[in-house]
């Protein structure tokens, strides 16, 4: 089986967890292709995502590994016996960035979201004329085509809204964010008349931190975290004008979360955030 070029974040994740659990067990890469009567160099392939690995092995390794954790390892099974192809974001594969698909698969996996913004408005709940004012001031300037797709995408991840079990959200947004006027003043209006309605979502909260906070939070770049079907399997994104960037060690992971509970607590009440949105819609 050749190697993959650009394994998805998904399949790289996999690996990363079979390799932690190799490392915890003290086994080394050669004890474990011994185990799989492979070389070492394939393991490696495998923890780094390049090479897919069966159900059964995933399993073999982790009794070899003497991991008893039946829900972790169940997940990893999932994550082996996942197939491209099989998702509407595979369609963007070779048009948009491989960027663009990880952060759909991650949504459409994910148990729980929490999100932080602070200049833009969360990309789920954003209207088409907002995401395109946005996409359209990248540097360098991007072709139409490029834009148009952008768009689409990421009006298309607003899916995950759609399943009979959708996951909680609870977003975060700084006042500054609900200010900016990205795209001209009926732009941002339509975008804050379609926030108004997420805030009715029942599987969404929406939390404004206002001007008046008087504590410092530091959150200057968008910040998702993403829960796992099982905690291990948390996952941190963070965007950046170069890319998105994906993290999941446990400190990491644990102080992000006190970071979001903090600016949680800096926020106002889901009532009065509404009434905030309404309020600045209205000054447009």
């Amino acid at each position: 089986m050749p190697a993959r070029d650009n394994p998805t974040v998904r399949q790289v994740r996999l690996g990363a967890e079979l390799r932690k659990l190799r490392e915890r067990a003290g086994k080394t890469a050669r004890e474990a292709a011994g185990l799989l009567g492979t070389d070492q160099g394939k393991v490696s392939h495998i923890e780094s995502g390049r090479i897919g690995v069966s159900e059964e092995r995933v399993r073999r390794l982790a009794s070899y590994y003497s991991c008893g954790d039946g829900e972790l390892i169940d997940a990893l099974c999932a994550i082996a016996c996942e197939r491209r192809g099989r998702h509407w974001w595979e369609e963007y594969r070779g048009i948009l960035a491989p960027g663009f698909l990880d952060l759909a698969e991650l949504e459409h996996h994910a148990t729980f979201l929490r999100l932080m913004q602070t200049v833009s408005l969360p990309g789920l709940f954003q209207t088409e004329d907002y995401a395109r004012a946005l996409f359209s001031g990248a540097i360098p300037r991007l072709p139409t085509s490029e834009i148009e797709a952008r768009v689409e995408h990421r009006m298309r991840r607003c899916m995950i809204f759609e399943r009979d079990e959708p996951p909680v959200v609870v977003a975060i947004i700084h006042e500054a964010a609900l200010r900016m006027r990205f795209g001209g003043r009926r732009v941002v209006r339509a975008q804050l008349e379609k926030l108004l309605e997420v805030t009715e979502w029942p599987s969404v909260t929406v939390r404004v931190v206002p001007f008046t906070n008087e504590s410092f939070i530091e959150v200057t770049q968008p910040v998702l975290y993403a829960g796992g079907v099982v905690p291990q399997l948390d996952t941190l994104q963070m965007d950046t004008p170069f890319g998105g960037r994906y993290l999941h060690a446990e400190a990491v992971l644990h102080s992000y979360r006190q970071l979001l509970d903090i600016a949680e607590d800096g926020s106002l009440t889901a009532e009065e955030s509404r009434q905030l949105i309404h309020h600045i819609a209205r000054e447009l």
